[in-house]
């Protein structure tokens, strides 16, 4: 298939590499992206990147816990950032996060056909009047809800990032953690863990992690002659810096990066007299995966006046 300039300055944004050898990996994948990813790494030419790419939609992702206690965070989109900051449009978000918490529905779908707040109308009926209203395109995309243990929600750059954190907590007053939790919630919004724990990467993930680390050494001329059984041995040893890098709870702490955030959990939990835990959290950002049409302004002039 043909590759387009557009396709290697994407892959460009993703990776940091230069275009060329951007060029190349794409050449080399047939397009795919994901392929053409893993063959710079594979090359030594780039690190460790997130699949998503590049963020490509308007909207907020919020984050709030309920009056019931209940943690909902919710991503709605909409045309343009001017949109998003609409305090209509940020009203709605806000109406359907209280449905979502206390209506429970169990996918977007089932939240559309619930009862809009204040009305007897569904959220769907509500949210086809908005985008009258407002003049643009309004979608409700996804949500997650956390009915248990104490929930802390934090909302970065006006709803750019948003990220829920659960907490499971022992003998220690909830209204005690919320520091805590929001010191998480920053972490995981500046670091973006793809796990929560070393134990929750799964087999494939790191079968394609020593794969990669593998076929580095063999591009490496100071590497390549080794046994592989000693090339295994390494790539098992850069395992833990794998963990370190995309595990929240390994990652090092980014107001002490002296010790990991597990570690200075269990120190707050210690200081407070109790025991708390990480049990889940969920990071949107919003527009991630989304493709965005890109209009180009002077062709469109342009056969408006042929």
């Amino acid at each position: 298939m043909a590759i387009t300039a557009k396709d290697v300055q994407k892959l460009r944004e993703m990776t940091g590499v230069g275009m060329m050898d951007c060029k190349k990996a794409l050449t080399a994948s047939e397009g795919d992206m994901d392929k053409a990813i893993e063959w710079l790494r594979e090359k030594g030419l780039a690190a460790q990147t997130k699949k998503a790419g590049k963020v490509a939609a308007e909207g907020v992702s919020y984050a709030i816990v309920a009056d019931n206690g209940v943690g909902v965070i919710l991503e709605v989109n909409s045309q343009t950032d001017f949109v998003a900051k609409n305090e209509v449009f940020q009203d709605f978000v806000k109406a359907v996060a209280t449905v979502v918490a206390t209506e429970n529905p169990a996918d977007v779908e089932a939240l559309k056909a619930c009862k809009y707040p204040g009305t007897d109308r569904t959220v769907a009926d509500v949210t086809a009047d908005k985008v009258l209203s407002i003049g643009e395109n309004i979608q409700i995309r996804r949500f997650v809800r956390y009915a248990e243990g104490v929930n802390v929600p934090y909302i970065h750059m006006g709803g750019k990032i948003g990220v829920l954190v659960n907490l499971a907590v022992e003998g220690i007053e909830a209204g005690k953690v919320v520091e805590l939790g929001k010191d998480v919630a920053m972490q995981i919004a500046a670091m973006n863990p793809s796990f929560l724990d070393k134990s929750d990467v799964d087999q494939a993930t790191l079968d394609k992690e020593k794969e990669i680390q593998l076929a580095q050494m063999d591009n490496d001329p100071k590497m390549a002659s080794k046994p592989l059984q000693v090339k295994e041995k390494i790539v098992i040893g850069k395992l833990g810096k794998y963990y370190e890098e995309n595990c929240l709870l390994q990652q090092a702490f980014v107001k002490e990066n002296k010790i990991s955030v597990e570690k200075h959990v269990a120190e707050v939990a210690k200081q407070l007299g109790g025991k708390i835990t990480v049990k889940a959290f969920t990071r949107f950002e919003t527009g991630e995966g989304i493709e965005k049409k890109e209009d180009d302004f002077a062709a469109e002039v342009a056969s408006m006046i042929k």
